[in-house]
């Protein structure tokens, strides 16, 4: 037995014990046909306290695929229900994800959920079969690394694991499961799910174990509920910040699909903007474009409110009001920080929102690669051509580029100084669908190479990878052509 084996505990079980017919249901996993390992996640691994060289065990194979549970372990799937597209959907679930166990993690002895996605179906399944495709699997254990190699709280991934299990899509597809990490997997919805039954105890019973988890501070606190909710509300606002400073689009923000620690969480149809543009709909299911890049901000309000109207039974609504309207100075402050750090800003000033909205605007109507382009300005120069050649209104670039020269002169930093700076924030690799998309195809023919080359490059985005220069350029036309959607 590994040493890994032996470390997974089952404290969220017990936790839950007087109530795990309300929160949890106990479950099996259903194992994977002569599986394979695609990828382990030897960063991911240490930071754990694992050996890496113990995901490519026999034994792990055989855990990480579902077909052995440790002796110790009473796998759950977790209940919750939530808003999907704005609208009521009543109970969901953990359709396809089962939670082995935790692993206590560094001297405070963090709690980390060990998830397997992928691994059979649960009570919450729906007349789903509970599996996973490689497709999509490749996509949330690429991208969960590529948020985190960007400096963005998310669900992390240790391993990828291929099989021959037929699973029936639109087409047959080979079955996968991700050992998806996080500190927690409990989510607005889980609160909307008991607030809707009527169960206030159960609302209660899930805050007081989220706040004894991970806020053990406050468990004595007489508005720890409240310090709960705001602590939620800034760091879903911190998220969303981020995801629109590097152009990040989730594509399915319902209410099942936000974390309570303000986390990114599932990773389906989501899209890095190529061209700027602000009305960009990465899900094509979304033909409202309910998920659209501009309209994420406006979004996780929106579903802060459901998660307040949840929590009615534990806070006034003067309380629930109070701790909602932190949410829009947050995220501007927090946007408008990043925003100025991009372009070399040593500290955002109030004129400085109309110097970034200028720009943008630009990139906008001359359909400037986003990545690319902030990657590149780090070189900036008045005399410096390739930025220029970037935009097709180049007396606009120009005009633009006089303002902002002006703004750098009034700084002490040394251009090396600044460049130094930009080239630590602003990403010279994102992922790209077309990225994943070439990845996915080389994989579905058993070359895994590609997988664990772009987990190589998305782990450090900002550092230089001659490897991976294929993938620093504009992409590909054909790129064009790829769609994802909910079932991606």
């Amino acid at each position: 037995m590994t040493a890994f084996t032996n470390r997974l505990q089952q404290h969220f079980y017990n936790s839950f014990k007087s109530e795990v017919s309300l929160h949890c249901s106990e479950v099996l996993t259903q194992g994977l046909q002569e599986p394979s390992l695609v990828s382990s996640n030897a960063l991911l691994a240490k930071q754990l306290g694992i050996d890496p060289g113990e995901l490519t065990s026999p034994e792990m194979l055989q855990i990480m695929s579902g077909n052995q549970i440790p002796e110790s372990s009473q796998p759950i799937a977790l209940v919750y229900s939530g808003h999907q597209f704005g609208v009521w959907a009543g109970q969901l679930g953990d359709g396809r994800a089962i939670t082995l166990g935790e692993l206590a993690v560094g001297e405070n002895a963090t709690l980390w959920d060990i998830q397997l996605k992928g691994a059979g179906p649960t009570p919450y399944s729906r007349f789903a079969d509970g599996r996973a495709v490689l497709r999509s699997s490749i996509r949330e254990y690429l991208c969960s690394e590529a948020m985190h190699g960007l400096g963005i709280a998310t669900t992390r991934a240790l391993c990828l694991i291929d099989s021959k299990t037929p699973v029936y899509r639109e087409e047959v597809e080979s079955g996968a499961t991700v050992c998806r990490v996080a500190e927690s997997h409990i989510r607005f919805g889980s609160f909307e799910h008991f607030h809707y039954r009527q169960q206030p105890e159960a609302i209660k019973a899930l805050a007081d174990y989220v706040i004894a988890r991970h806020f053990p501070d406050w468990v004595g606190e007489e508005n720890k509920y409240l310090l709960m909710l705001e602590n939620c509300v800034l760091k879903t606002a911190k998220t969303i910040a981020q995801w629109q400073s590097v152009g990040f689009n989730h594509g399915v923000m319902n209410t099942d699909n936000m974390s309570i620690l303000g986390d990114t969480i599932d990773y389906g149809p989501f899209g890095f903007l190529d061209n700027y543009n602000p009305d960009f709909i990465c899900n094509h299911s979304d033909t409202n474009g309910r998920y659209s890049f501009k309209n994420q901000p406006s979004v996780g309000l929106w579903n802060l409110n459901a998660l307040a109207t949840s929590l009615t039974s534990l806070l006034e609504s003067d309380q629930l009001i109070g701790a909602l309207k932190q949410y829009e100075p947050e995220f501007l402050n927090q946007y408008r920080t990043i925003m100025a750090s991009k372009i070399g800003l040593e500290e955002y000033q109030p004129e400085d929102e109309l110097l970034i909205n200028q720009l943008l605007e630009l990139m906008q109507t001359n359909h400037v690669d986003y990545t690319i382009f902030f990657r590149s300005v780090c070189d900036f120069s008045e005399d410096n051509h390739s930025i220029r050649d970037q935009f097709i209104d180049r007396e606009g670039f120009d005009n633009w580029a006089k303002q902002y020269s002006r703004r750098l002169q009034q700084q002490s930093s040394t251009d090396q100084q600044r460049r130094e700076q930009m080239l630590a924030i602003n990403p010279k690799y994102v992922l790209r669908n077309y990225m994943a998309q070439a990845a996915i195809e080389k994989a579905q023919q058993g070359d895994y190479s590609e997988v664990n080359l772009l987990l190589e490059v998305l782990q450090n985005p900002c550092d230089e990878h001659p490897q991976a220069e294929k993938y620093a350029g504009l992409p590909p036309e054909w790129a064009q052509q790829i769609s994802v959607s909910c079932s991606s």
